[in-house]
């Protein structure tokens, strides 16, 4: 009897510790239900974790550029070479909007109100978005990308543009830009 309290007092401790211990982890679904909300306001916190995420996201999608630039060029894909030559300019336009994004990424960071930043991670990640759900209707593609195609997509356009971008850019809507004093225009004397 004593060993069955035991047992389910430890069980009880670990329930109770793991739920705590998940409770500060933000994933897609917790963001999507901000945007769902009202309150679309997010901590300092949050948006930290917002852009740790997107971070998550675009290491993900830079593994699977690579694993599919390694697929064309190895022959592991039956492609034709007019057509393997497009998917290859495509893959590395996609390397390119990954490290734009990952560099606007460190200076969102650095400086979480830089608008300008935020717009070229958010045009970044709306490309790739494109180009994900493209390689996602191509059979031979559709195994590597799987679930990051749609995923890209809602962290892109619910989840970022609707936290982060548009609050910033209400924000600096509200900041009128500092004025220069007008000196006065002299009067002339009518003749």
């Amino acid at each position: 009897m004593r060993c069955s309290k035991i047992v389910f007092i430890e069980i009880i401790l670990f329930f109770g510790l793991a739920t705590f211990g998940f409770a500060e982890e933000y994933h897609l679904q917790y963001f999507l239900g901000k945007t769902s909300s009202k309150a679309n306001e997010l901590s300092k916190k949050e948006k930290a974790e917002l852009l740790n995420q997107i971070d998550e996201v675009m290491g993900k999608a830079q593994q699977i550029q690579i694993k599919l630039t390694q697929a064309i060029q190895t022959g592991e894909m039956d492609i034709q070479y007019q057509e393997g030559k497009f998917w290859m300019s495509k893959l590395e336009e996609d390397g390119g909007l990954i490290e734009s994004g990952v560099q606007q990424l460190k200076l969102l960071r650095e400086k979480p109100t830089q608008l300008v930043a935020s717009i070229k991670l958010y045009q970044s990640l709306k490309d790739l978005s494109s180009h994900f759900n493209a390689y996602n209707n191509m059979s031979l593609f559709s195994a590597f990308v799987g679930d990051l195609a749609p995923e890209i997509g809602l962290w892109t356009d619910p989840v970022f543009y609707k936290l982060y971008l548009l609050p910033l850019a209400h924000s600096k809507d509200g900041k009128e830009p500092p004025q220069r004093e007008k000196k006065p225009i002299p009067k002339g004397r009518k003749p």
